[in-house]
């Protein structure tokens, strides 16, 4: 019986997902067996939309379908928790299986405290990310550093600190490090990322660690609950899934991994946070950026805190109606809302028609807040601070 705590190798033994999943296809197989079990009614996965840049989440019932689903995309930056709350009622009364990055995590925790999804029928298994980028940004990067046509790409990955694509005639990657000093590269509230391996959830999946033969056959399974055990042993007791213990060697390069990745964002947080400035200036700055703001409201419509049906934002008495620029107090009602259980994942600033850096102040007042009060977001169901 596998055990909470437990790191191994997996991959599946399954033909057809073979053929299309990376790093073994464990993550694939899993799901194909908690259909299958009935561990879950359905699955909410991300597939290729109309090209590599568009993500498009589906629900998947038939395990045959899960094939589609196989493999990373980089440049698709959907939020999965907001999907379940609106369009399959918060999970209430269906088991649902969920792929997810770290904000993904935190954002069912946070949504799980106010009562808008329950947890004990989702099922999440982990992926280790260390970061998306944007559709626009990611055209632009592939036509402006790398020289190919956009549409000409046929794959993209991050690997070893690289940007990756293969295209027609060749493949080419680029150092991370490099395109975001040139201003490409991952979305900022990636890069103030910490989140790197996501083990609130039921089981933390991903390629850091696995070395030796297994190597991009297999990939990394930490067993992070009671549930993600009881699924790992289904999995492999049916024979669509293979493991074996971890080796030593590779629990340290994951480790070291994860901690480089750590003091990544802790740079990116010094040279964002900084440059807004402290005090008086922060929040003149703010002002200043937030004057662009046209309250369109999909800051709100994204965010997976927001949840307010009669939302104080549209109450007259606090935000005039029919006022250019929106009066200031239309965002300190956010601020008072959200900031203390902001779990970084960018959404109200990618969907932002005036590109305001709304995931920027967000996330730089909670941080100030975690520092003051010791309260994390998103990693139990502790209650906010406010």
């Amino acid at each position: 019986m596998t055990k909470k705590g437990e790191m191994l190798y997996a991959w599946t033994n399954d033909a057809e997902i073979q053929k299309k999943a990376e790093l073994g296809g464990a993550v694939t197989a899993l799901w194909k067996y908690a259909l299958e079990s009935k561990m879950v009614d359905a699955v909410l996965a991300v597939t290729k939309g109309v090209d590599l840049y568009d993500a498009k989440p589906v629900i998947v019932t038939d395990p045959k379908d899960l094939a589609r689903t196989a493999g990373s995309l980089h440049c698709g930056t959907l939020l999965m928790p907001k999907l379940v709350k609106k369009y399959l009622d918060g999970a209430q009364d269906k088991k649902i299986g969920v792929t997810v990055k770290g904000c993904d995590a935190m954002a069912f925790y946070e949504l799980a405290k106010r009562k808008q999804i329950n947890l004990n029928n989702i099922i999440m298994i982990g992926v280790n990310c260390g970061g998306s980028v944007s559709p626009v940004i990611a055209r632009k990067m592939i036509a402006e550093k790398y020289g190919v046509d956009p549409e000409k790409v046929t794959k993209e990955e991050i690997d070893k600190g690289q940007f990756i694509i293969e295209y027609e005639g060749g493949h080419k990657g680029i150092s991370v490090d490099e395109l975001e000093e040139a201003g490409y590269g991952r979305r900022s509230n990636c890069r103030r990322c910490k989140m790197k391996i996501p083990r609130q959830a039921d089981l933390a999946c991903g390629n850091w660690g696995v070395i030796g033969p297994r190597a991009g056959k297999a990939t990394f399974v930490e067993v992070c609950s009671e549930k993600g055990a009881k699924l790992l042993d289904g999995a492999v007791k049916s024979g669509v899934l293979a493991t074996e213990p971890a080796i030593p060697k590779g629990l340290e390069i994951r480790a070291k991994i994860e901690g480089a990745m750590f003091k990544l964002g802790d740079k990116w947080r010094k040279h964002d946070f900084e440059a807004l400035g402290d005090g008086k200036e922060r929040l003149k700055n703010i002002m200043a950026e937030t004057s662009r703001c046209i309250k369109c409201y999909g800051c709100i419509e994204v965010c997976p805190i927001c949840y307010c049906v009669d939302c104080t934002t549209k109450n007259p008495a606090y935000v005039p109606p029919g006022e250019l620029p929106v009066n200031f107090m239309f965002h300190l009602i956010r601020y008072a809302h959200i900031a203390d259980s902001c779990v970084n994942c960018g959404q109200c600033e990618e969907v932002c028609p005036a590109e305001i850096p709304n995931a920027l102040f967000m996330h730089a007042q909670q941080v100030e807040l975690e520092k003051m009060f010791g309260h994390v977001p998103g990693v139990d169901m502790e209650l906010p601070l406010l």
